[in-house]
Parts: structure tokens; C-alpha cells; sequence
């Protein structure tokens, strides 16, 4: 199942940090495979993507692992992304044999 998962400018402070790192760390884990997109509107996310590319380069967070955000500055690049992600996602069902698949969390 494909999720769109976005952090918008604004929110109530901490929790909207704390909510968007929790969906971020789950995807690190492997609870879900879906990217987290953050609408960077006028860069209000460039100081905390400036700061996750510290982190990466310092090798606390993996190079993999700093993909699972993703951020454009406009809603018509994210919706963008999105469209293609969709679309990615679409053709990779429609090759899908169900008696094949098993969830990871069932081997």
C-alpha cells in the first residue's frame, strides 16, 4: 500500500517535529517503505534539512536512510513526485503475483 505522508510549514511546535520523526524512524526501521515528503515552502525546512545532511555526513545517519525525506519548494514539484511515485508504484502491482508475495513480517 502506497501512504503520502508530508510535514507542512506551521503545526504546534515540538509535536510536529516529534510526529514527523517518528513516521521518518519507521520507515528507517522498516514499518512501512514510504517516503516523507516535506512541503519546504519559502525554505522553512532548509535549517533542519541543512542540519540532517550534517548528521548524514557525520555518519550517524545512513546515506540510504536520508532518502526517506524527501522536499520540494513549491506544492506543484510535490505533487510531482508524488504522480511519478504513484505511477512507479501502479506499474509495480500490476506485475505483482499475490502467491509470491509475503510480507517481511510474516518470514
Amino acid at each position: 500500500m502506497l501512504l503520502l505522508l508530508k510535514a507542512l510549514p506551521g503545526g504546534c511546535g515540538y509535536g510536529t517535529l516529534d510526529e514527523l520523526f517518528e513516521v521518518i524512524s519507521w520507515a528507517q526501521f522498516t514499518i512501512h517503505d514510504n517516503p516523507v515528503g516535506l512541503k519546504n515552502v519559502d525554505g522553512y525546512y532548509n535549517s533542519l534539512l541543512s542540519f540532517i545532511e550534517n548528521v548524514v555526513e557525520e555518519g550517524f545517519i545512513s546515506p540510504n536512510a536520508r532518502h526517506i525525506i524527501v522536499s520540494a519548494p513549491t506544492a506543484k514539484q510535490q505533487q510531482s513526485f508524488w504522480r511519478n511515485l504513484r505511477n512507479m508504484f501502479l506499474r509495480s502491482l500490476a506485475t505483482l503475483k499475490l502467491e509470491e508475495y509475503v510480507p517481511y513480517w510474516c518470514s
